[in-house]
C-alpha cells in the first residue's frame, strides 16, 4: 500500500470518508493503516467508533467534513450520496473549500447522473471541488485486503492529486476517461459478474438435477476456457448453497439497469444486460434481495419449479 508519508506533496491533506458499510469500513481502515489522517462519518455511530479505534477522528455531520482535502463517500446510490452531501455543499456555498479538494464517489452509480452531480459540485464550490467517480471491485476480500481494482473518471489532474490515496486502497488504479468514466467500466464490470454468476448457477441447476456433483464439475471447469474469478470466488458458494452475504444480490439488479440506461445513450445493443436486468428483478421479488450474490442459484431452481 502506499504509504501517506511517501506522497504528502502530491494529495491533498486530510480525508474524509462517509459511508462505513462492508466495503467501506475496510476501505477506511486501509488508508488509518497507510497513515492517513482520516475523518469519518456514518448513519450509525457503531462502525464508526470502531475507526476511531483504530485512529480515525469521527465526524458528526458530514457537513463536517467540509475542510478535507479529499472526501470519499461510500454510500448505496447515487442518491444516497446526494443526500448526504447536501449540507455540505450548503456549507460550501457560503464559505468555498480550499482549491483542489476533491469529491471521490466510490459507490457503483449511474454514469449519466454522477456527471449532474459533479456540476452541483462545482457550483456549490465556486469550483473550487470537482468530483471523480472512482468505483471498485474486488469485494469484500479485496477491501479488506487493500486489493481492489479501482476505476476512475475525472481531471487528470484531480486524479493525479487522489492516486496515492486510491492506491492505499487498491492495486489496479487506472484513470479510463472523464467523470462518468469510472462509472461506466464499473457497469461493463458488473454485466460480466452479473451473468457469469447467473450462468454458474444455471449450470450448477442442470448438473445437480443430472445427478452430477456441482463441487467436481466446477473444479473442471476452473482448469479451461471456463476458468475466471467469478468461479473461482462465487463458484464455491454457488456449490454449498452458501447465500451468506458478502455484498446485498440486489445491487446487482441496480448495476445493470445502469448497462441498460449506457447503452442506451451510446445506442448500442444490450441482450445479456436485458437477461439479466430480468433475472436479478426476479430475486429482488422473491425477497433474496439481501442475500449472497450466489443466491441467484436459488432464484433459478425456483423458476425450474415452475414448470
Amino acid at each position: 500500500m502506499t504509504q501517506a508519508t511517501d506522497s504528502a506533496r502530491t494529495a491533498p491533506p486530510g480525508i474524509g470518508f462517509a459511508g462505513l458499510g462492508h466495503m467501506g469500513a475496510p476501505m477506511a481502515a486501509n488508508l488509518l493503516a497507510a497513515n492517513w489522517p482520516v475523518t469519518v462519518w456514518n448513519r450509525s455511530a457503531a462502525a464508526a467508533d470502531a475507526l476511531a479505534g483504530q485512529g480515525a477522528q469521527v465526524s458528526s455531520t458530514v457537513a463536517g467534513l467540509r475542510d478535507c482535502g479529499t472526501i470519499i463517500f461510500m454510500l448505496p446510490d447515487l442518491g444516497f450520496i446526494a443526500e448526504a452531501a447536501a449540507p455540505l455543499l450548503e456549507s460550501w456555498r457560503a464559505q468555498p473549500p480550499a482549491p483542489g479538494t476533491a469529491v471521490v464517489v466510490m459507490s457503483s452509480v449511474s454514469p449519466q447522473a454522477v456527471k449532474a452531480f459533479g456540476e452541483d459540485v462545482a457550483q456549490a464550490s465556486a469550483g473550487h471541488a470537482a468530483v471523480l467517480d472512482a468505483p471498485v471491485s474486488g469485494g469484500t476480500v479485496g477491501a479488506e485486503n487493500g486489493t481492489l481494482a479501482i476505476m476512475v473518471g475525472g481531471a487528470a489532474d484531480s486524479f493525479e492529486r487522489v492516486r496515492p490515496i486510491l492506491e492505499s486502497m487498491g492495486t489496479t488504479v487506472r484513470l479510463l476517461g472523464g467523470l462518468g468514466a469510472g462509472s461506466l467500466a464499473k457497469a461493463c464490470n458488473q454485466l460480466l459478474v452479473g451473468t457469469t454468476t447467473a450462468a454458474l448457477a444455471e449450470a450448477a441447476e442442470l448438473a445437480e438435477h443430472s445427478g452430477m456433483d456441482v463441487a467436481a464439475l466446477f473444479e473442471v471447469l476452473s482448469g479451461g476456457l471456463a476458468g475466471s474469478s467469478v468461479l473461482d470466488i462465487v463458484g464455491p458458494r454457488i456449490a454449498a448453497k452458501d447465500y451468506a452475504p458478502t455484498g446485498p444480490a440486489k445491487f446487482m439488479h441496480k448495476d445493470l439497469g445502469f448497462v441498460l440506461e449506457s447503452a442506451a445513450a451510446a445506442g448500442t445493443a444490450a441482450p445479456m444486460a436485458t437477461a439479466g436486468h430480468s433475472l436479478y428483478g426476479m430475486l429482488k421479488d422473491q425477497g433474496l434481495g439481501d442475500e449472497d450474490l450466489a443466491v441467484v442459484r436459488e432464484t433459478i431452481a425456483r423458476l425450474g419449479t415452475q414448470k
